[in-house]
């Protein structure tokens, strides 16, 4: 399944509602598996982003769409990375020319 690098930054309604981060986290989980998707990993974080989120998703439409959906309710802004394995490099390396 296609892996997705989701980089958070909480909006004020986020920050100002902290110590419900782990349950949105929580909440996110399920909203990702029942859109089929599978959370690797949270991680809160210091500097730039407050909150990375490492997933799987069957598409890029099913992860835009949960994220979208996690998005409109105010808590966070992301920006969004597909990522890539070392075994889909080499498929994508063998077709440059």
């Amino acid at each position: 399944m296609p892996i997705f690098v989701s980089l958070n930054k909480f909006t004020d309604q986020g920050i100002r509602n902290i110590k419900d981060s782990p349950k949105r986290a929580e909440a996110f989980r399920n909203a990702a598996k029942k859109a089929g998707c599978n959370v690797k990993e949270l991680l809160w974080t210091q500097g730039k982003y407050d909150l990375i989120a490492i997933m799987e998703a069957p598409d890029d439409a099913t992860a835009a769409a949960l994220l979208l959906s996690i998005g409109r309710l105010g808590n966070i802004s992301s920006q969004t990375l597909r990522a890539f394995t070392a075994a889909e490099m080499e498929k994508i390396l063998e077709k440059v020319v």
